[in-house]
């Protein structure tokens, strides 16, 4: 049976250690963990997981559970809004025709979650009634907790009280997406303005979301979630962010791919590059196509082992 796919994003992006536990906790107890994304400057990891329905529910549970003991929320910094030591864990049906089955899998991890690990759950996307993560997290922990006690959310799963430590989890079913940062010279004004050009909530792009972060002084970061592949291709997304940039006099930095690409993505950039047979023989981008890929996303390179298929076959 074709293999589901998980997103989880966990809280945690400066002790490598801690985020090797979590990943071998989701592979013990039965996922395969094809990817591991550390982001300091974020404080937030996001690691890609695979597998049949119960291989998946048990290693979510299992790694959900092994965040939940080794990530404190209390002294928490990072730049990337959270509710949760595991924040957000998305159950991704790879071909539309598996969406019952993502969605069996996240409503019984979200109820083990609630009932056996103690922490209150949040349900999103298709699980969710169409709400994104965005809607729990604004305002962060705190808020959540006073919309909690407030009686505005009430928690499906789990107890009506945030946990100190490890906050609360968000479980929900989406499509494929892709995350893509692309870092800018200039001011955190010239990230939000960037971000607001090219969202599709503010008139932008349509199936982008994005925000304008600070990493450092003098070093901006336009942070996006292209939620509806089939809308934008993603190298339009980062000639628009490219584009909208520069006419403010922002220069353009360093792009960086969150977790695995789709194949697709990869196709669509080198046909517009000019790449002719951009897919071998075996369905997998050429070195060719991953070489134009890589520039039009202002990567250094791109590896095939980048590509969510490369491990699907593999």
């Amino acid at each position: 049976m074709p293999y589901l796919e998980s997103v989880p994003n966990l809280s945690e992006g400066r002790d490598r250690a801690v985020v090797e536990a979590v990943a071998a906790a989701f592979s013990d107890a039965g996922a395969r963990v094809l990817d591991v994304h550390v982001d300091p400057d974020h404080h937030r990891s996001v690691i890609t997981l695979v597998g049949d329905e119960a291989a998946l529910e048990d290693g979510l549970v299992a790694g959900i559970d092994e965040a939940r003991r080794r990530i404190d929320l209390r002294g928490h910094r990072g730049v990337h809004p959270r509710v949760g030591a595991a924040d957000v864990v998305p159950v991704v049906p790879l071909v539309p025709a598996d969406l019952p089955r993502a969605m069996s899998v996240a409503t019984a991890v979200a109820g083990r979650v609630g009932d056996d690990l103690g922490l209150p759950v949040f349900l999103y996307g298709e699980v969710g009634e169409g709400r994104r993560p965005a809607f729990y997290r604004r305002g962060g922990l705190e808020e959540l907790g006073r919309r909690i006690a407030a009686a505005e959310l009430v928690p499906p799963h789990g107890p009506s009280t945030p946990d100190p430590r490890a906050g609360a989890v968000l479980v929900g079913v989406r499509a494929p997406l892709v995350a893509f940062n692309l870092e800018l010279l200039g001011s955190l004004d010239d990230a939000q303005a960037v971000a607001q050009a090219v969202r599709e909530s503010s008139g932008g792009l349509p199936g982008v979301q994005a925000l304008g972060l600070e990493l450092r002084p003098g070093t901006v970061q336009v942070s996006t979630n292209l939620v509806d592949l089939d809308a934008t291709p993603l190298h339009a997304l980062v000639e628009r962010i490219v584009a909208v940039a520069r006419s403010r006099g922002a220069r353009v930095g360093a792009g960086e791919l969150v977790g695995l690409l789709p194949a697709r993505c990869v196709f669509e950039a080198a046909v517009a590059g000019g790449v002719s047979g951009p897919l071998g023989a075996s369905g997998l981008p050429t070195n060719a196509a991953l070489r134009t890929t890589a520039r039009a996303l202002h990567l250094e390179r791109l590896d095939d082992e980048r590509v969510l298929e490369w491990h699907l076959q593999a």
